[in-house]
């Protein structure tokens, strides 16, 4: 089992940053490739950003390509999502997710993931 745990979330204000985290524990592997997924009230979980085990492959929804980064310390077993210039339509919760695989790959669909955090909440007032 992994465990993952976001922290980072908050009330920012529009045009503001946050950095988000997630901490994995457990059967944690450096390997495993990782995502940022959010839902908002009322919609369904959608694709944020997605990272290779390396760290060196990395995907973005085009909603927020250019505000976001995610990347990884794998010796932390640690993922991070920079989000700068936040918009009014980026408050949701966030979760981060795992899938138990090795390889070179990156996923964005969430079915595609194994493991999942209980997410944070950003908050965006305009």
């Amino acid at each position: 089992q992994v465990q993952l745990v976001e922290s980072g979330g908050g009330l920012v204000q529009a045009g503001g940053s946050l950095r988000l985290s997630c901490a994995a524990s457990g059967r944690t592997s450096s390997r495993y490739p990782m995502g940022w997924f959010r839902q908002a009230p009322g919609k369904e979980r959608e694709f944020v950003a997605a990272i290779n085990w390396s760290g060196l492959r990395t995907d973005y929804a085009d909603s927020v390509e250019g505000r976001f980064t995610v990347s990884r310390d794998n010796a932390k077993n640690t993922m991070y999502l920079q989000m700068n210039s936040l918009k009014p339509e980026d408050p949701a919760v966030y979760y981060c997710a795992a899938k138990y695989i090795s390889g070179g790959y990156i996923y964005t669909r969430t079915y595609e993931y194994d493991y999942w955090g209980q997410g944070t909440q950003v908050t965006v007032s305009s």
